[in-house]
């Protein structure tokens, strides 16, 4: 493109305020905990659900429930917003984790950055939020642009006048709905698509993406009546207590190693940090057999039940681990 950052139609996407909370989440529990255990173990997460339900209100409030921050990250981001000209000059440093919600329409200069050098949105979400809504209608290239950022963490941009080096080390959180008219499995609205139209959206959603997506929930809409009665949810202070705890299991665990979290484990890493119960891994080979889930299929369950048991502060992974860990895999369709 034009080297701008942004195509003109796209939304500015935005910095969180303090003032977003998780207690504003009432009802969609499978949600709330999926979101935990994401930011509990660094793991990229897609939300399936109708339009409407709640998946852009949730992914919002990612961000406040990431690892408390600390100066070292506030410094970064703040030199990486100030380098894309998103700060006003002394006005200190940017104090909340960031949240990126860049346009499906966005173009590959927007997402990594452009011919000035500047940032895109993959370092501006750095310790912070991407947030991809309607994964399946960003361009295919677009997408496969993002699986360099997603494995180093980092973005190498060279352009005419020089070569510059951004981190990108941030939590994905993809939304889609689960088919063309948003409907499929919705309580109470019938879905009107042919199965082909659902075999075409399922292949756009598949691919070099969906690897390097560990979790899955599903978003139901939330009844009126359930929302008038529930009480306000838990505060993201208190989830992001249990995610603190969790993390620092996860720094004393890989203390010589390069890694930052289980979503990072790979290979016989795995298999090692998780000190699975022969139990555990009996009932692993059961799921992944019932559900004939290749060995990626695998390793993802162990990470994700690595990060649930860390959440419970429990050694070893057990069994229950593994079949929650399992809950949150990917649709039939996508491997």
């Amino acid at each position: 493109g034009d080297g701008s950052l942004e195509s003109p139609t796209a939304p500015k996407p935005s910095m969180p305020t303090a003032s977003v909370d998780m207690s504003e989440v009432r009802g969609q529990h499978q949600a709330r905990r999926g979101l935990e255990i994401a930011a509990a173990g660094g793991h990229n997460l897609l939300m399936m659900g109708p339009p409407g339900c709640g998946k852009t209100m949730l992914a919002t409030r990612m961000a406040t429930i990431l690892p408390r921050m600390d100066r070292t990250e506030a410094l970064e981001i703040t030199r990486i917003h100030a380098a894309a000209g998103l700060i006003p000059a002394g006005s200190g440093l940017v104090m909340h984790r960031p949240f990126r919600a860049p346009h499906h329409s966005v173009t590959s200069a927007g997402l990594l950055g452009n011919a000035r050098l500047e940032p895109g949105e993959v370092s501006l979400a750095h310790r912070g939020v991407l947030f991809l809504d309607e994964l399946p209608e960003f361009r295919r290239s677009a997408l496969e642009l993002l699986r360099g950022p997603l494995e180093s963490r980092q973005v190498r941009l060279t352009r005419a006048r020089g070569t510059a080096v951004f981190p990108a080390s941030f939590s994905l959180i993809a939304a889609a709905n689960p088919c063309p008219c948003g409907f499929r499995g919705h309580p109470s609205r019938p879905c009107v698509c042919t199965p082909t139209q659902v075999d075409r959206y399922e292949q756009k959603l598949s691919g070099p993406m969906l690897d390097r997506i560990d979790m899955m929930v599903w978003t139901q809409p939330v009844e009126p009546l359930e929302l008038e009665r529930s009480e306000p949810g838990e505060s993201s202070r208190a989830v992001r207590h249990r995610v603190d705890h969790a993390r620092a299991l996860q720094n004393e665990r890989f203390r010589d190693r390069p890694l930052a979290c289980n979503a990072e484990l790979a290979g016989d890493a795995i298999r090692e940090a998780a000190d699975a119960s022969p139990e555990a891994l009996r009932t692993l080979r059961a799921v992944c057999e019932t559900n004939a889930f290749s060995g990626r299929g695998w390793a993802r369950i162990l990470k994700v039940a690595r990060t649930i048991a860390d959440l419970a502060a429990e050694q070893r992974v057990n069994s229950h681990h593994v079949l929650e860990a399992s809950s949150y895999r990917l649709p039939s369709g996508i491997r």
